[in-house]
Order: structure tokens, then C-alpha cells, then sequence
């Protein structure tokens, strides 16, 4: 889940013209009114709303830009749009804005579902500019605090957590706190202290005399993890491949985006590492440097809260392959989020993904097999469009795919689903597509009747026409010269 505060703009609100664009594209759709009078509702215009905001903007003649625009996106499709709301909600009174009219409006145009919150920054019982100093890290703080409020997300109590891992170094205990979503800095006022951040933002700082460094010594655990290594290396792809993420490149401005120094961001990963993530709750982490074949990895057990040095568990070379294929970061995390229960719906995307892009299409051992179901919300959504799809052929999210088996599957990739179009359609409308019915043949066959017919009449219509204007009788000149031959042979 993050936040993002859009800069301050001018005193016609182009948020709201923006967001009613996308709810008359079908791409949006209003959730929230909040703090409006009577007069200003669901059905008032666009043109009602801004003067609106206007109007209350206009008691300070000081601010220039008074609209407040933030932006509120999951990952994928993890919180519905009532879900999105609430937390948009909340997130507006943490920032004092509980008071203030604003719109609420969510977007379902991209991979992420996100909201976006349109008010104005100057106070409507006051008039005075609401205080927007440090804008941007109260944004997640307060993004934060809503998450903790909603969803039990404390971050203090998971951040004392890891501390309590066992970490032989102060790089373990680095790596630990990146995995877990945060990151370890040196305080800047005090050299035996350090912050933790979250999204830039310090939510904790804690005295280097508090770490505690203790070397793992548990044997009998160590030769557990082991076998499960063993074990499972053969029941699953471990095939190691690079994913680069140059999204902070994408993001950057054109001059900045010369700069030689910048890096892309390298990652590597396996089938492996996934299984034993979910089922063991054991993260492999390789170490390499510029993106050139791993060195080393450490292993965190998240069951016994402990972190290993891998060679002390099992030799790297013994335990992995690597390969020299890479794949782009979001195109990865996308991957990952689709329902690929078995075999065949893998070899489906696979298919699907090859149709896309014959050059670029990632290999079989990049697509991780997942038990995540979707909820009802996205089958439902999945249902909706596909029986649009065979009604139309015009959905560019919906591509059907035929499996090796010769059953046909549909792809949805927005919503990142895998799934049989009979299980999808149902029975009847999944033979329908199959073998046309007699009904469906029958008019068919009235057309292409109809059709010859009209194209007979039209051309001997043609024909009459064409011998009339050239001074002819309209007969056919044939029959004409038969008669006459018929008469001769009499005489």
C-alpha cells in the first residue's frame, strides 16, 4: 500500500475534471462525497463541484493552489474499492482534512487499484491554509497509522519482532529489516544509533548498545533445514534467473536519466525460493555484486527467527543453477499474482505470454505456481467480461488460448487470471462455442440464402438494365436467335 501527495494546483481543481474524465470513460467511479452541502451531490456536475471548492478556496486570497490531491493504490487487486474508501477516509482525518469537502474516486485502469481524494488545502470554517508542512512524510505516517488502525498492521510491534532474530552481524540484521519491508540508517545526530525507516519515513531509532550479535548454533535445526533443502530442490524449478527493476529510472527526469552512475535495482530468484517462502517460511537472499552471478546467499528462518550464513547450511552450487536470462521487475511481480494452480494453466500463460511477445517472453521456470485464489469480486469481474468478450470479440484484457489438451482456457490480464472458459462459461454455453446449434446453423444457412438470392436479383436487374439503355428489347438474345432457328426448319 502506498501514498502519494500530487503537487498543489490552481484554483480550478483540475483533480475533479480529471477523475470525471475517468468515470465517464468507465474507467472510475465516484465513492465518496464527504462534507458537501445537500445542493452538491453524486449527480451535480463537475462545473458544480470545482465552483464549490472554489468558492471556499477564494476567503484566502494568498494560497494560488489550494487543491489537495493525493493518490491511494495496493498492490494489484489486494483491497477492494470499498476497502480503498475506507482507508481514504480515515487517511483524510490523520491529515486533518476529516473536516474538509472531498471526493473520493476510484480507478480500476491499471494493474494497481488505486483512489484518488480531491479537496482544497484552505480551511472552510477558518479560511486559513491548512498546515502542509512536511506534507509528504505525514502522508505516510498517516497511511501508516490507518493501516495499523484498520488492519492491526503495528509496525512497532513487527519492527521489535525482528529485532528479537538471532544475527550474527550487522548486515544480517540490515538484510533482515530490508526483507521486512524497512530500512536501517545511521542516525545522523548520534554515531551509535540507528533509524529505521519505512517509505523514507523513521518509525523507530534504537541505540547500537541494544544489538545484540549472536552467532547461530543450532545443529539440529541446521541439518532440518537441510534436508528440506535437499528435498525440495528436486521438486521444484531451481533455476536462478535476474529480475532488474529500473522503475526509479522511469520515474526520473529526461536530464537525470543521462546520468551514468544510475544502476537498475537487481534481484535473483527461483521457483525454489518461493516454495520454501510459503511453505517453510525459509528466505534465501543471494549477495552479488553489479548484478553479476551471485557470490553467496543467507538463509532466514522465520520459523526459529534465526539467520544463517547458506554455506553453513548447504553449498550454494550444490543447492541452485543459474542462468543467464533476466526479466523485468513489474513484469515479474505481475506474473506472480496470477492464479497458476497446475501445469496447464502455466503452459497457457506461457502461450498467451509467446503470442504477446514472441522475442521477449519469459521462459517456463520464471512462472511460479501459486494456491492463491482469487476472491469473488475478481471472479465475478473475470465472468462478466468474458461472456461481453464472446458476445463481441472487442475486450483487448480477455484472450481465449487452447491448451495442449485441446480444452480452451481465457486469460484476463488485468485482473491476473488463469481459468477453463467451461468452468468460466459453464456446460451448455461451453458446447454453444463449441458446435454452433441447429438454430444458430439454421440461420446461418437463411442468411447465405437470402444473400444469394438478393445477389441473383441484383444481377439480372443489372443485366435488363444494361440491354435497355443499349436499345435492346430486355430479352435474352439466345432464346431470341433459338426461335428464329426453330422457325427456319419449318419452313
Amino acid at each position: 500500500m502506498i501514498v502519494k501527495v500530487l503537487d498543489p494546483a490552481g484554483i480550478h481543481f483540475p483533480g475533479v475534471e480529471y477523475n470525471d474524465k475517468k468515470v465517464d470513460k468507465g474507467k472510475g467511479e465516484l465513492m465518496l462525497m464527504k462534507n458537501f452541502p445537500s445542493f452538491i451531490n453524486e449527480n451535480s456536475t463537475k462545473e458544480e463541484v470545482r465552483n464549490y471548492l472554489a468558492s471556499i478556496s477564494f476567503q484566502s486570497t494568498k494560497i494560488e493552489k489550494p487543491q489537495f490531491h493525493a493518490m491511494i493504490s495496493t498492490k494489484f487487486q489486494e483491497h477492494s474499492k470499498e476497502e480503498l474508501t475506507k482507508i481514504a477516509e480515515n487517511f483524510m482525518d490523520e491529515m486533518k482534512y476529516g473536516e474538509q469537502p472531498f471526493i473520493v474516486v476510484f480507478h480500476n485502469d491499471t494493474e494497481n487499484r488505486h483512489v484518488h481524494i480531491v479537496s482544497t488545502r484552505v480551511d472552510k470554517s477558518s479560511g486559513k491554509k491548512i498546515n502542509d508542512s512536511y506534507e509528504k512524510l505525514k502522508a505516510q505516517k498517516a497511511l501508516a497509522l490507518v493501516m495499523e488502525k484498520l488492519y492491526g498492521l503495528n509496525a512497532e510491534e513487527r519492527i521489535e519482532k525482528l529485532l528479537a532474530y538471532k544475527y550474527g552481524t550487522l548486515k544480517q540484521m540490515e538484510l533482515l529489516m530490508l526483507r521486512g519491508g524497512y530500512r536501517l540508517s545511521q542516525n545522523k545526530n548520534n554515531n551509535n544509533a540507528f533509524d529505521i525507516l519505512k517509505n523514507g519515513v523513521s518509525v523507530k531509532t534504537i541505540s547500537g548498545n541494544h544489538l545484540i550479535l549472536t552467532t547461530a548454533q543450532n545443529n539440529q535445526r541446521a541439518k532440518q533445514l537441510k534436508a528440506i533443502l535437499s528435498k525440495y530442490k528436486d521438486l521444484s524449478s531451481n533455476k536462478v534467473f535476474k529480475v532488474e527493476d529500473r522503475r526509479e529510472q522511469e520515474a526520473m527526469l529526461p536530464e537525470d536519466k543521462q546520468n551514468e552512475d544510475w544502476k537498475p535495482k537487481i534481484e535473483f530468484e527461483s521457483e525454489l525460493q518461493k516454495k520454501l517462502r510459503d511453505m517453510f517460511g525459509i528466505d534465501i537472499v543471494f549477495h552479488h555484486k553489479d548484478g553479476k552471478t551471485p557470490f553467496g546467499y543467507t538463509l532466514i528462518d522465520h520459523k526459529t527467527g534465526t539467520v544463517y550464513k547458506g554455506s553453513e547450511i548447504m553449498k550454494m552450487n550444490e543447492l541452485f543453477e543459474f542462468t543467464s536470462e533476466m526479466i523485468d521487475k513489474r513484469l515479474f511481480e505481475s506474473l506472480k499474482d496470477y492464479n497458476i494452480s497446475d501445469d496447464i494453466s502455466k503452459q497457457v500463460l506461457q502461450k498467451h505470454l509467446k503470442v504477446k511477445d514472441l522475442e521477449n517472453a519469459p521462459s517456463d521456470f520464471m512462472l511460479f505456481e501459486t494456491r492463491k485464489r482469487k476472491n469473488k469480486e475478481i471472479f465475478n469481474s473475470v465472468k462478466n467480461d468474458l461472456r461481453q468478450y464472446l458476445k463481441t470479440q472487442n475486450n483487448p484484457e480477455v484472450k481465449l488460448i487452447r491448451s495442449d489438451e485441446g480444452k480452451y482456457y481465457a486469460v484476463h490480464e488485468r485482473l491476473h487470471y488463469v481459468g477453463e472458459l467451461k468452468y468460466l462459461i459453464g456446460e451448455k454455453e461451453y458446447l454453444n462455442f463449441l458446435y454452433p446449434t441447429k438454430d444458430q446453423e439454421s440461420e446461418f444457412a437463411n442468411k447465405n440464402e437470402d444473400f444469394s438470392k438478393e445477389m441473383t436479383k441484383s444481377i439480372n436487374d443489372m443485366i435488363f438494365e444494361f440491354r435497355k439503355s443499349s436499345g435492346g428489347t430486355g430479352k435474352d438474345p439466345a432464346e431470341e436467335e433459338n426461335k428464329k432457328r426453330r422457325k427456319r426448319k419449318k419452313r
